[in-house]
């Protein structure tokens, strides 16, 4: 057999394999791989020249900006920003609030930044509105397709086509001059999605989806009897318990109040000083007008006026949070005497209340009266800041019900490090915008800060990459080398110039759409527009037409890659998080499809002329 018939015989066995879906995605695209390199079509360098490609580098780092945005807390701000913006009930209102930002967000930095940025957030957002995955994030990649055409930086094909147009001699395209198509696009985009996503959409989610924590705090607090009550008093500097002893703080001439803890006003943390200063906070629990007549005769002042008296606003917030951990057989915890207030043997985190099965809650107990002796299968609920909650539950003498770092990044917005992830994020984008980088070069930057930061340890930075989207993309790439390399990719494209140039100039751009899109789904479409057009700009030399309606037409043929999982790095993105199957994409795809071919055949040279 030739390379030719080897490339096409494996094309064929690799897109029924991912149809069948019985293999993982990633067995299949390494299976491709090994193939090609077998048969004598690549070379070992190239067959797994894929793994080192900088599209590959630069997915790889975009997962780490996009979980130092959700660490940090700002996914979780964007989320409710979208939620309060589209209103929870309004699927019609969210879609297009959805589409229209990733879209603009597209024109910017790129599909695969603009998608990687935003698909932790949608995730939320259908976690948090108890919507299926699915119904949004296919959406989501797909307004990123449309929203390519809006600028010159949408995608590497625009440049392409405008670095064409010089070299034919008829000039490039503007900065903004694609959005003469991307506007219908992206318009038309959002109608099919809207009118007709629900039925062409499946009704599932993910495998790995996260749980709803936008209600944790509230819930524990009223679990554990702290719905009320609770009050975070600030020591002012008039206070008469500046400079006194911590042990020394007395609350018992005070009926109806119960000191829990004093806390360190610069980190919110257990008093670890000898003496209480300006600042320091004293959490207390009772009633509210008992509380309010204290903090004024102690010049105290309450941490957040509106949120007085409310748990989970207290003891859930910014700065520190809440951890339910259950006392474990074995445990060497078994048999120790625990009180509310009393701070933990690391001195970070406070114990807030205690509850055994079967009993009412067995806490809450004065300091005086000895406690409770804990027992296997006690809850504890703990507070302190979020870091100290990361770093002491990892203890095998509890077991935490729920991730301190899970509960962070869905229900607390613009958490610690937001600030300096919205600064990278943006150096990013400006970088991307302005093409001083290569878009690999301003990915690993923006990771690289990530860490050194301190958002995020390299151990997180290495969990936070999706490996399965990385090894997929790495491993199909040598597919496009080998559709250039054997000259199959060529062979086509000229026999289909050769079959409709006598039809015509609508023909040609007819005939070289079904091409593009074709082969957009199987390779990369920069690959297939670098293979595209260059037989495009001779056929319009050939026919005496202009360069310029072929060269758009391609660009807009290019960015139709919605039939198959492996068109696009985005694509592949959200196939996991979306419970997608090979066989969903053509489904919404196809009406996608016929619209952009009716853009590029009959609305581009209605723009720029023949």
């Amino acid at each position: 057999m030739s390379p030719i018939a080897y490339t096409a015989t494996i094309i064929a066995v690799a897109v029924v394999l991912f149809v069948w879906n019985k293999l993982p995605v990633v067995v299949v695209a390494m299976l491709t791989t090994l193939a090609l390199w077998a048969t004598g079509v690549l070379t070992i360098n190239q067959a797994l020249g894929g793994f080192g490609d900088p599209a590959v580098v630069f997915i790889a780092s975009l997962f780490v900006v996009s979980s130092g945005l959700e660490v940090t807390g700002v996914t979780a701000w964007a989320g409710q920003l979208l939620i309060r913006g589209a209103g929870e009930e309004s699927r019609t209102r969210l879609l297009l609030l959805k589409m229209g930002l990733v879209s603009l967000l597209t024109a910017l930095i790129s599909v695969n930044g603009a998608v990687a940025a935003l698909l932790p957030v949608v995730v939320v957002i259908a976690v948090r509105l108890k919507r299926n995955s699915s119904q949004l994030l296919m959406p989501l990649v797909f307004a990123a397709h449309a929203g390519s055409m809006l600028a010159l930086t949408g995608t590497p094909v625009n440049v392409l086509v405008s670095e064409a147009g010089f070299d034919a001699g008829v000039g490039g395209f503007g900065f903004f001059e694609f959005a003469l198509v991307g506007v219908p696009l992206l318009a038309g985009t959002m109608a099919i999605i809207v009118l007709f996503g629900k039925q062409l959409l499946p009704e599932r989610n993910g495998a790995t989806m996260p749980a709803d924590f936008s209600r944790h705090a509230k819930t524990l607090v009223e679990q554990y009897g702290l719905a009320s009550g609770i009050y975070q008093l600030r020591v002012r500097a008039s206070s008469p318990f500046v400079g006194v002893q911590s042990s020394e703080v007395d609350l018992s001439a005070h009926p109806g109040l119960q000191l829990v803890a004093i806390q360190e006003g610069e980190t919110g943390g257990p008093l670890r000083r000898t003496l209480v200063a300006e600042g320091d906070h004293l959490l207390i629990r009772g009633e509210g007008e008992a509380a309010a007549a204290f903090a004024a005769q102690m010049h105290l002042a309450f941490r957040d006026e509106k949120a007085a008296g409310h748990g989970e606003d207290t003891l859930f917030n910014r700065s520190s949070g809440l951890a339910e951990v259950v006392i474990p057989p074995r445990s060497g915890l078994i048999g120790e005497r625990v009180f509310p207030g009393m701070v933990t043997e690391s001195g970070d985190l406070i114990v807030l209340a205690v509850q055994r099965p079967g009993l009412e809650t067995a806490a809450l107990k004065a300091k005086g009266s000895g406690g409770i002796e804990l027992q296997a299968g006690d809850t504890m609920l703990l507070q302190g800041t979020w870091k100290a909650l990361d770093v002491h539950l990892d203890d095998p003498d509890v077991l935490v019900v729920n991730s301190p770092e899970l509960v962070r990044r869905q229900a607390v917005p613009m958490g610690p490090g937001a600030r300096q992830a919205i600064i990278i994020l943006t150096a990013m984008v400006l970088l991307l915008a302005t093409g001083i980088v290569p878009p690999a070069v301003s990915g690993l930057l923006a990771a690289g800060a990530i860490v050194l930061s301190g958002i995020m340890n390299v151990e997180q930075a290495y969990r936070a990459i999706g490996w399965t989207t990385v090894i997929l993309v790495g491993a199909m790439m040598p597919l496009s080398t080998a559709m250039v390399e054997t000259g199959a990719a060529k062979l086509m494209a000229e026999h289909l110039v050769n079959l409709v140039g006598d039809a015509g100039p609508v023909a040609l751009l007819a005939g070289l759409f079904i091409l593009t899109a074709i082969m957009g789904q199987l390779i990369s479409n920069t690959a297939t527009a670098l293979i595209v057009i260059p037989i495009g700009v001779a056929a319009a030399t050939a026919m005496g037409i202009s360069p310029r309606p072929v060269l758009m037409s391609t660009a807009v043929a290019a960015a139709a890659a919605f039939l198959t999982p492996i068109a696009t790095p985005t694509n592949l993105m959200v196939m996991g998080p979306g419970g997608y199957a090979f066989s969903d994409y053509w489904k919404l795809g196809l009406p996608l499809l016929i619209w952009f071919f009716v853009v590029s055949v009959f609305i581009v040279p209605l723009i720029w002329r023949f």
